[in-house]
């Protein structure tokens, strides 16, 4: 059975439902359907791991609108339909079960998937990774009910969880393969101080730990094996390795693939009408000439909208710079640009390390490319500026609180 849609967006996340309502706002007349492939509406994931996992939100406040809000937008909303592939020819969609699409413009949103470990006894019940609602609610009943944490993966999913189980009160260790937490988006200067933040509220960290063999009794997880021997007891056990986009649509289709979804400025994949955005895009950013994939909220809200715009032909470059958030115990952070792996010359701080109140600049030729601010707040905009502005600045200009960073991005 093929159905008529003018506007059909693929995926029921954050940047799906974002443009949508942008789509409306905008004056679109046209049918929308949002296609999503789980049974909720449309969410937001960060939540999940920072105050819904922790009980201090409710379970509505996730949602991006309420049911309502599509009914009075005309939007239809498909759950639990999954997409297998396009026909741009054709503009044509093809859902599980037979079903088809077609439209005028596509969005592809399908976001990204946790990723899972690959050794014995990954599949013991106990063991969970955290990236949808479903797998919050299991995690929730898991810390409830469980003394013992591990958590596999030092990543920022996985130190959240790691923060919301310790304040639970579970015993909790971190395992990390690599010498750092955050290693490969910090570096290993600034990933320490993650490990002081969480081995200061009793967290065991262990770093440059491999996991061998995930070990249990009865089919349920009791312990998790290191590659010394080492067996680490556990009564839960959290997966948190990363994530990978979910870009089997756009393969079956024949569509560019490249760490996510290829497409240019304006979001657009080549064929006419079709563009993604959110977790599965991989956009070009003319600030750092080239390709960037972003797995994160801002940027599933920002490029969602961007689509929407460019959907209607309206010409809109997305040129906003990554940006993320973190909240662990009472540290609150913001990142902001974009640090490639042993891309940067240096990495200076500026403020109080040891009291967890600094800024972070990352360094390549003299231009800082990225900043984070730790409990320092209302910098965000002036740390923009000093980014794009390109300028070349010192490190003593950046270690040193008293020149103003409105300055820094003067010096050009």
């Amino acid at each position: 059975m093929t159905m008529s849609s003018g506007y059909v967006i693929v995926g029921g996340g954050l940047a799906g439902a974002q443009a949508a309502q942008k789509l409306r706002e905008e004056g679109a007349d046209g049918p929308i359907t949002l296609l999503c492939s789980e049974s909720e509406l449309p969410y937001v994931r960060p939540p999940l791991s920072k105050e819904y996992l922790k009980d201090a939100v409710p379970r509505d406040s996730v949602f991006v609108h309420d049911r309502s809000w599509y009914e009075d937008h005309d939007v239809e909303v498909l759950l639990d339909s999954p997409v297998e592939f396009f026909r741009p020819d054709r503009r044509e969609v093809l859902l599980a079960g037979g079903r088809s699409l077609t439209y005028s413009r596509l969005l592809l949103a399908m976001g990204s998937s946790a990723r899972r470990l690959d050794v014995q006894g990954a599949d013991l019940d106990g063991v969970h990774t955290l990236r949808n609602l479903a797998d919050c609610e299991r995690i929730k009943q898991a810390v409830a009910g469980g003394q013992r944490m591990v958590v596999i993966g030092a990543g920022w999913i996985g130190l959240e969880v790691a923060s919301a189980a310790r304040e639970a009160g579970l015993d909790v260790t971190v395992i990390e393969v690599a010498e750092h937490p955050l290693e490969r988006v910090l570096g290993p200067k600034v990933g320490d101080i993650f490990t002081d933040l969480h081995v200061q509220h009793g967290v065991s960290v262990l770093t440059g730990s491999k996991v061998t063999e995930l070990v249990g009794r009865s089919g349920r997880v009791t312990g998790v094996q290191l590659g010394s021997g080492v067996v680490v007891p556990a009564d839960v056990v959290i997966v948190g390795v990363g994530a990978s986009p979910n870009t089997a649509i756009a393969e079956a289709s024949d569509a560019r693939v490249d760490d996510g979804i290829v497409v240019d400025e304006y979001l657009a994949l080549g064929p006419p009408g079709v563009y993604a955005a959110g977790d599965v895009a991989s956009a070009f950013h003319r600030h750092y000439r080239r390709h960037i994939r972003v797995e994160h909220w801002d940027n599933a809200r920002k490029q969602g909208a961007a689509a929407a715009l460019n959907m209607l032909d309206q010409r809109t470059e997305y040129d906003r710079l990554p940006f993320f958030y973190s909240d662990q115990y009472d540290l609150g952070l913001e990142y902001t640009g974009w640090a490639p792996p042993g891309g940067v010359d240096r990495v200076v701080l500026r403020g109080d390390v040891d009291a967890f109140r600094f800024i972070a600049f990352w360094v390549s030729q003299h231009r800082v490319v990225a900043a984070m601010n730790v409990n320092i707040w209302d910098v965000r905009p002036q740390l923009e500026d000093v980014i794009r502005s390109g300028a070349q600045v010192e490190r003593e200009q950046l270690e040193d609180p008293d020149v103003d960073l409105a300055v820094l991005a003067k010096t050009a």
